[in-house]
């Protein structure tokens, strides 16, 4: 359940005017919030501006997340830099929807395959 008490906790001002920097970061800490519930150890990468916001570790998965809500599409260079991530962690790398009054959307962006041991 979301409370204010975990804003308080996540470090989010209250003070601040919506701006689309602090609405794509509260939707960067519900990503937080959800993973934490489903077992994954996980940061935010604050206000960097990279491709990755959210990098999550589970039973020696590596997840990396791109978050965008509202308007934000992620554009073809930006897809082809987060598969260049995925590929160098050996992780899987998604990108998270967030739509007005629509579900949650998680794609798929890349998908790193183990190699078979000889």
């Amino acid at each position: 359940m979301f409370m204010a008490e975990n804003l308080l906790e996540e470090g989010i001002d209250h003070s601040m005017a919506s701006t689309p920097y602090t609405r794509g970061r509260s939707r960067e800490y519900q990503v937080l919030r959800k993973l934490r519930e489903e077992g994954w150890l996980c940061s935010r990468s604050a206000a960097s501006h990279g491709p990755v916001d959210i990098f999550a570790g589970r039973n020696g998965r590596i997840l990396m997340v791109q978050v965008k809500s509202g308007k934000g599409r992620a554009t073809a260079e930006e897809r082809k830099t987060l598969v260049q991530w995925g590929k160098a962690y050996r992780g899987q790398v998604e990108i998270w929807k967030y739509r007005k009054g629509k579900p949650l959307q998680r794609e798929i962006v890349y998908e790193h395959e183990a190699q078979p041991t000889t």
